[in-house]
């Protein structure tokens, strides 16, 4: 049975110790948070369990072997560097990190202690988007053309971080399991329309080593929620609406085709395609009780994690990419695609595999670590249910 601590019960940590509660294999034995009043509200809700004010005591406690951060970004790398340096396995809320830099730290102390280190792109773990995963993967869309998504609503204004470290990693995260492959360079500009408030409205451009494109559009400042995605390829094109109650996903028989002009060998003819619409069947089992159970499988059958510490790194590297580009209105940027060796995480498996059932690792003393409860915008996750 592996134990689980949450560090963090503001918006998305009840959520996250309802679904360790229930995820087979786990159990949640610590919450910790700033507030007295929330960490009193989860021992109402959950007696038995342990409840602080502070993260060392969490971090420190015997009863923990994993722990899982849901506090603001910019507390994720000392306390996820604190817990696994205390020997735990550790699940970041996203973004992972603040720098890249921070985050190439975490996952060589993860391989190092031969610990799972897991970030938390919830949206992954839907059956949509896994959906969409295996129709691109599949070659059923063809050669992908593009990648369009818009994701915006009506607040929340966050404080500490810009629309794109707050919405767009979603879909950066979505992009990155859908399509498999990284970005060369990005554009991004935006704007920031309430005075000492970071960026509220971001469109960014993401360029590849071919002629697939993508395109993010994201906002704290419309009218009306949209959560959209379109991927076109050469045979079909796919229409993602998270906000869909059912029939998400939307596959049509669109497209165009060229042919050479027999009177022009220098012209090429197009001709539209406007085919049928079928709505594919996809798993509508809550995508935070998927990732749960997948955490504790990670961490007790040395399967390594879909959404791992190297997927949270590539993100991090898009999200610095994009912030510089927009600081210079829009100047392209080059994204670092280097990495060390084992950072794939390949190490790790080979690491637990060998050892069986993944074991500690002698523990070092924790420094106390300052931490806030999570204040990630409601309009940034899937629904809860």
């Amino acid at each position: 049975m592996i134990r689980v601590g949450v560090i963090g019960y503001g918006y998305w940590g009840p959520n996250l110790v309802r679904n360790f509660t229930e995820a087979p294999g786990a159990t949640v034995t610590f919450v910790s948070d700033l507030s007295a009043a929330r960490v009193a509200h989860a021992a109402r809700r959950y007696p038995g369990i342990a409840v602080s004010t502070t993260a060392r005591e969490l971090i420190a406690s015997p009863q923990v072997d994993a722990v899982v951060v849901a506090t603001p970004v910019e507390t994720h790398y000392s306390l996820a560097l604190a817990a696994l340096e205390a020997g735990k396995h550790v699940l970041v809320e996203k973004p992972l990190t603040s720098t890249a830099e921070q985050a190439l730290h975490l996952i060589e102390e993860a391989e190092r202690r031969r610990l799972v280190l897991m970030v938390d792109h919830t949206f992954v773990y839907t059956g949509a988007v896994q959906k969409i995963r295996d129709l691109v993967q599949s070659g059923e869309l063809g050669d992908i053309y593009y990648y369009d998504s818009v994701r915006v609503n009506l607040g929340l204004f966050q404080h500490d971080v810009n629309v794109l470290w707050d919405l767009a990693v979603h879909d950066l995260s979505i992009m990155d399991f859908v399509l498999g492959r990284q970005p060369t360079s990005v554009s991004a500009t935006g704007l920031a329309h309430v005075s000492g408030r970071p960026e509220n409205i971001a469109y960014l451009t993401l360029f590849f080593d071919d002629r697939l494109i993508g395109h993010f559009h994201v906002n704290w400042l419309a009218p009306v929620k949209v959560r959209r995605t379109l991927v076109s390829g050469s045979r079909r094109m796919v229409v993602y609406d998270d906000l869909e109650p059912s029939e998400k996903v939307k596959v049509y028989d669109r497209g165009i085709s060229l042919n050479p002009s027999t009177e022009n060998v220098y012209q090429m003819l197009v001709a539209y395609r406007t085919g049928d619409m079928w709505a594919p069947q996809v798993a509508l089992r809550e995508a935070l009780s998927v990732e749960a159970a997948h955490f504790v499988e990670c961490i007790t059958s040395a399967i390594r994690p879909i959404t791992s510490g190297a997927a949270g790194l590539r993100i991090v590297r898009l999200l610095e990419a994009a912030t510089q580009s927009m600081a210079a209105q829009g100047r392209l940027v080059n994204v670092a695609t280097e990495s060390a060796p084992g950072f794939d995480g390949s190490g790790l498996v080979r690491q637990l595999a060998s050892r069986g059932v993944t074991q500690k690792e002698s523990r070092t003393p924790v420094d106390a670590v300052s931490h806030t409860g999570a204040q990630s915008t409601q309009e940034s996750r899937p629904a809860a249910t």
